[in-house]
């Protein structure tokens, strides 16, 4: 009876040898020379995340500040953050779009949908009934609670409560109203998501085709709002005009500043000792600490050269933080919430990765996948406002081709991957950066827009090629 409890113990401790080898590394604790060797190792594998992008970055600013004397001027630097934040916005969206695997052809077209009909409502004093005419005034309500009723369907209530809110704006005709303007530009934005999402994940019908359809038929729906050759001015609204172009004050800056880094630095520190009192595994706290003051510095340097004055005049004084800056902020931090911290976000790369196993996982995949869209459909509108307040009017051309395919960029230039599965809210932000700075860059050096498409053209073919090279890198080295 000793022999066998002496055996059978043996065999448990073997099996908890065998458990601790398998999962040891939950529990335990990497050293900084560890931590490095292991990311050595997985850059090698294939997993280079946003590695390209910020290289890429760096190397673009030396590059252009070489060249141009007015690259790193203050005022450049405050208008290169405010010329990227509308495309990085809609990038936010598509982010949550690719990781699914999917595509939204239609996210720069429904943005101008509702940057023309942010336009109309303000310039038409809340009457859009004489600005569309009966019929297209009929259409858009019936549109509106469509988007409702197909939101309910799926279950997507905030579909639902924003489509309807929409209704509700257009029919009492509320007077011009800036923030009405922009909660009605988001409603729309919602309810475009709604359809859009319904079409693909509830009729199963290819994002790449539905997408594409309506991305025609929002350009169709923005001439017929604004007409050919037309113009919907905005910049005589104080508030609208300054969403992009207007500066928070010395004090706002500042406060913004603390806010950022210390938050940043609350959560990292805060989720570092969590984890080392439950004895999971986590990165050296050197590095750690190292990472938190790096930010913590940048943001104070950024902040206190932006709070100078950087106007050209003596007479004018222009200094602070943009406006666009805390909004992409915002945007950035909810983002990396939903899909680092939530269920949601969890299924969404879960979704990504294999939607069959998800599905038998018991993941409502069909409300997931349609649900992406009206959040990329509502980034869309987000950055219709942005956009629309920096050129101060809305035109036919609002959300054309060039808006889609470099928000679509941003987020693949920033990491993203197009296969799905792969992506973080950041990497849209870092990819509107880089697009922001070759756009910024190339026309303080006077070239042609023909210079600067071939040149974006081919940073987001280098980013794909990337993508694709560390995807076949990481299916190797798992194998």
């Amino acid at each position: 009876m000793n022999e066998q409890a002496a055996e059978q113990g043996s065999v448990t401790l073997r099996k908890t040898d065998s458990a601790v080898a398998d999962f040891g590394i939950d529990t335990t604790t990497l050293s900084t020379a560890e931590a490095v060797r292991d990311y050595l190792a997985r850059l090698r594998a294939g997993e280079i995340g946003s590695l390209p992008a910020l290289l890429g970055l760096v190397a673009l600013v030396v590059l252009f500040s070489v060249l141009s004397d007015v690259f790193l001027s203050l005022n450049n630097i405050a208008n290169l953050l405010a010329q990227g934040a509308g495309q990085t916005i809609i990038a936010i969206g598509i982010v949550f779009v690719l990781l699914i695997g999917e595509i939204d052809l239609s996210a720069g077209t429904a943005s101008g949908v509702a940057g023309a009909v942010l336009a109309m409502h303000y310039v038409e004093n809340g009457n859009l009934l004489s600005g569309m005419g009966s019929t297209v005034f009929f259409l858009f309500i019936a549109m509106l609670v469509l988007a409702a009723l197909l939101a309910g369907l799926l279950r997507i209530w905030p579909g639902v409560a924003f489509s309807l809110l929409g209704v509700l704006i257009t029919v009492l005709g509320l007077a011009a109203n800036p923030w009405v303007e922009m909660v009605l530009a988001v409603c729309v934005g919602v309810g475009i998501g709604c359809v859009t999402g319904f079409l693909i994940a509830k009729i199963g019908m290819p994002s790449f085709v539905v997408t594409l359809a309506l991305f025609l038929t929002w350009q169709g729906v923005i001439l017929q709002l604004i007409g050919e050759g037309g113009v919907l001015g905005i910049s005589s609204s104080p508030v609208l005009d300054k969403v992009a172009n207007g500066n928070l004050s010395t004090v706002g800056s500042w406060a913004l500043c603390v806010v950022a880094a210390g938050g940043y630095a609350a959560v990292t520190l805060g989720g570092q000792l969590l984890r080392r009192r439950r004895g999971l595994v986590t990165p050296p706290t050197p590095l750690v600490v190292a990472k938190v003051l790096a930010l913590g510095v940048f943001a104070i340097g950024v902040t206190a050269l932006l709070t100078m004055n950087r106007s050209p005049s003596e007479l004018i004084e222009i200094s602070g933080v943009p406006y666009v800056v805390p909004i992409v902020l915002v945007l950035l931090v909810a983002g990396t919430y939903v899909l680092t911290r939530t269920t949601y976000g969890r299924h969404i790369c879960a979704v990504g990765g294999n939607a069959e196993a998800a599905r038998r996982a018991g993941i409502n995949v069909t409300r997931l996948r349609a649900s992406v869209f009206v959040i990329c459909s509502a980034c869309a509108a987000v950055g219709a406002i942005v956009y629309s307040s920096k050129v101060g009017s809305v035109d036919p051309q609002a959300g054309g081709l060039n808006t889609l395919l470099f928000a679509v960029g941003a987020a693949v230039i920033g990491g993203t991957s197009l296969f799905g599965g792969k992506g973080r809210v950041a990497d849209a932000v870092i990819g509107g950066a880089v697009l922001a700075v070759v756009s910024n860059g190339l026309g303080l050096l006077s070239q042609p827009a023909a210079v600067v498409s071939i040149v974006t053209g081919l940073v987001l073919l280098l980013a794909a090629t990337v993508d694709a090279l560390s995807r076949r890198r990481t299916a190797v080295a798992r194998r």
